[in-house]
């Protein structure tokens, strides 16, 4: 089997390729790259000392939980390329990895134009980190803490569409909240929850059966843009000191949701 993924070079997507690598024959690996500092040095998000505060708090729960940044497998074939130039890559430049039985989307940025039409043919599978169609957008799940629903904290296995996480859903996953767990580590966990969740349903072909189901765009809680995460939002967020040992979790209406 190939696999072909389309993402960035954090800790956690790195961890993506690590788990295909250990049943596809090949991955090819196209890797967006930002800053693996993100807070200390300006990139996606402002250089402000608020910023280094949260994701210092992110840093931290990431190396917990998929270790740090490192070199991949030798069956992935990695294509590194600055972030917003995805969409300028043509076939060529693209080459093998257009041959792939499987493609997947995860942190990559919004693709557009013969790309996003190529993979919405060949079924490609998307990776949301929120659960849809409830929080869509930029940082969901920091979003569904802050409004005070951490039973919206999870992420969303759907299929790639032209719209912004938009496609039909296979199945949702769930992060259960650990005793051990701060804020960032649950929603961290999230993240796993989904890897593990789709790389096992590609690994026993579970994934090409599935019937996927249309969002009910009526349910949307919010829809979040990146310039809505201000200093004043996340100072405002970590000065709550938000304690979910206590929480007693109403999920929403998911689709054959995978808890871990």
């Amino acid at each position: 089997m190939r696999v072909t993924i389309f993402s960035s070079n954090q800790p956690r997507h790195l961890n993506l390729a690590r788990e295909f690598a250990q049943f596809a024959d090949i991955v090819y690996f196209v890797s967006e790259v930002n800053t693996v500092f993100p807070g200390k040095v300006s990139g996606f998000f402002q250089k402000t000392q608020v910023m280094q505060d949260y994701f210092c708090n992110v840093i931290q729960s990431e190396k917990k939980i998929f270790g740090d940044v490192d070199f991949l497998p030798n069956n992935v074939k990695t294509l590194a390329i600055k972030s917003g130039d995805l969409n300028l890559l043509n076939e060529k430049q693209l080459g093998n990895a257009l041959s792939s039985d499987v493609f997947v989307v995860f942190g990559a940025s919004y693709i557009k134009g013969w790309l996003v039409d190529f993979l919405v043919d060949k079924k490609a599978i998307n990776i949301h980190m929120g659960l849809s169609p409830y929080y869509r957008g930029s940082s969901c799940n920091f979003w569904a803490l802050y409004d005070g629903n951490p039973s919206y904290v999870g992420a969303t296995v759907h299929m790639l569409s032209k719209g912004l996480d938009s496609g039909d859903m296979l199945f949702h996953c769930v992060p259960k909240f650990q005793d051990s767990d701060n804020l960032f580590d649950f929603t961290m966990r999230s993240v796993l929850v989904a890897q593990e969740g789709l790389v096992q349903t590609v690994k026993d072909d579970r994934i090409f059966s599935m019937s996927s189901v249309h969002q009910d765009k009526s349910l949307e809680v919010r829809y979040t843009k990146n310039n809505e995460f201000t200093d004043d939002v996340v100072r405002e967020f970590l000065a709550r000191d938000i304690d979910l040992s206590s929480e007693k979790f109403e999920y929403p209406n998911l689709l054959c949701p995978i808890f871990k």
